[in-house]
């Protein structure tokens, strides 16, 4: 049985996926892959994807440039979203751990990433 992989956009594209957010990868391949977003398949090219064998257990920190304009104005910005569900939640002032306000899993924030910068 293959291994079940996840990926992330790792591009700031206009996509029907949320930045920072892990997807299962349903087919992998060098040109485009296949990720199920909310129950649904979604091709996407590869190159825009990290892909791993397990999302990395931090939040994922996303500012101002790298956010989609469809989040809610009571996030604010920067704000993070949850490896474990996906779920996105402010936050407050460079906190180094985070529960989930819907797994109610916690993980540290990981301000150093760097994501889509």
């Amino acid at each position: 049985m293959p291994d079940k992989l996840y990926a992330r956009l790792r591009e700031n594209v206009n996509l029907r996926m949320r930045r920072g957010a892990w997807y299962k990868v349903l087919q992998a391949a060098d040109v485009h892959s296949v990720l199920d977003v909310n129950g649904r398949p979604i091709s996407v090219a590869t190159a825009l994807l990290e892909i791993t064998k397990r999302p990395l257990p931090h939040w994922t920190v996303l500012d101002g440039v790298s956010a989609s304009t469809k989040v809610p104005s009571q996030l604010g910005v920067p704000y993070g979203v949850c490896p474990s569900c996906g779920e996105r939640a402010p936050l407050p002032n460079r906190v180094k751990r985070l529960r989930c306000p819907s797994c109610k899993w916690e993980f540290e924030v990981a301000w150093e990433e760097g994501y889509l910068k």
